[in-house]
């Protein structure tokens, strides 16, 4: 057995350590240290990394996504497991509430009675179907005129060039 009184450590022949007294264990965290040890500042110290992102960016959330995680809540039965879910995905209970909200409204709008009657149609509609029925009334009186000159001029015995060609189209 070899000790190392400088760390407090003993080591074994098998590799194994034995922490003494005031040492506690801790385990690894996920996502790695937001420290970065650097070799100017001495051995052991530890300073915050530098780096700061210009902009960070929001996480955006598809429809499926929500609807996912929370029917997975809502099947959640045992204590913790909730938290144990929102961890996983590492979401806040916030996200919980609000995409349950939007999940209800949703629902009330969808079945909400719809108006019944004619939809209410576009300005612009309104003013197409205007100018469409005074051409129609225009051309009803230009056909009627072109009507009496072709009676006038039958009546007189004027000759007519065929002008009945466009009523084929």
């Amino acid at each position: 057995m070899i000790k190392n009184l400088a760390l407090g450590v003993q080591e074994t022949t098998m590799g194994d350590t034995e922490r003494s007294g005031g040492e506690r264990s801790e385990a690894p965290r996920s996502g790695g240290s937001s420290m970065v040890e650097r070799g100017s500042s001495g051995p052991g110290k530890d300073v915050p990394d530098p780096e700061v992102v210009a902009r960070p960016k929001r996480r955006r959330f598809t429809a499926e996504y929500k609807l996912r995680i929370v029917r997975e809540a809502d099947a959640c039965k045992g204590s913790g497991e909730i938290g144990a879910l929102l961890r996983r995905e590492g979401l806040y209970s916030s996200h919980l509430v609000l995409w349950r909200r939007q999940r209800e409204e949703a629902a009330q709008t969808q079945l909400k009675s719809r108006k019944r009657g004619p939809k209410a149609l576009d300005p612009r509609v309104k003013d197409l179907e205007r100018e469409n029925a005074r051409l129609h009334r225009r051309l009803k009186r230009v056909e009627t005129l072109l009507e009496i000159q072709k009676k006038a001029a039958e009546l007189l015995g004027i000759p007519l060039k065929n002008l009945d060609s466009d009523e084929n189209d």
